[in-house]
């Protein structure tokens, strides 16, 4: 019992020792950082010296006027390499996909919509077109083939095998054979 609590005041001990020591790492790395930032701000943001003439204000616009305009010239260069960039990437996923053979189809959706109300939305509610596609269908006659006109003319079979019997009946079955 005895043992488990030293252990357990030493884990303590180097809990402590340990959150000490990355308090001062902390500390340190944000003193890092206001440096550098001071550093930074004073290479590219030289303080500035108000002058009391008319024309050193003038010449002071101008200088901060070719600044700025550098500034945006980069600002543009790089959106027209991002844009590029972009387009380069979206033309080589395109050859990509091409030479792989897989194209993404999506998927098909069912659409509720009948003829006539998909055209008065394409065409709007000044045009009158009707697209009644049942009254444009041409009526089909069912024609009689010689199979089914034989069938229905055979009638009762024992009637068509009298008639075949003797010589009669096999004179007429050659016939029509031939």
């Amino acid at each position: 019992m005895k043992r488990n609590r030293a252990i357990t005041a030493r884990r303590q001990h180097l809990k402590s020792v340990m959150l000490q020591i990355a308090a001062t790492e902390l500390e340190k790395e944000e003193s890092r950082r206001e440096a550098e930032k001071e550093n930074y701000l004073a290479e590219h943001c030289p303080p500035l010296h108000i002058p009391g003439s008319m024309a050193e204000v003038q010449e002071l616009c101008k200088q901060l006027h070719a600044k700025i305009d550098v500034a945006e010239e980069e600002r543009y260069d790089m959106e027209v390499k991002v844009q590029k960039s972009g387009k380069e990437l979206e033309d080589m996923n395109q050859k990509l996909f091409d030479l792989r053979g897989k194209f993404k189809r999506p998927p098909l959706r069912r659409v509720r919509m009948s003829a006539d109300a998909m055209l008065k939305a394409l065409l709007g509610s000044k045009h009158k077109v009707c697209m009644d596609l049942r009254a444009n269908l041409k009526q089909v006659k069912k024609e009689d083939t010689e199979k089914e006109r034989d069938l229905r003319d055979v009638g009762d079979w024992r009637k068509n095998i009298e008639e075949k019997s003797g010589m009669e009946g096999r004179k007429k079955m050659f016939e029509s054979e031939s």
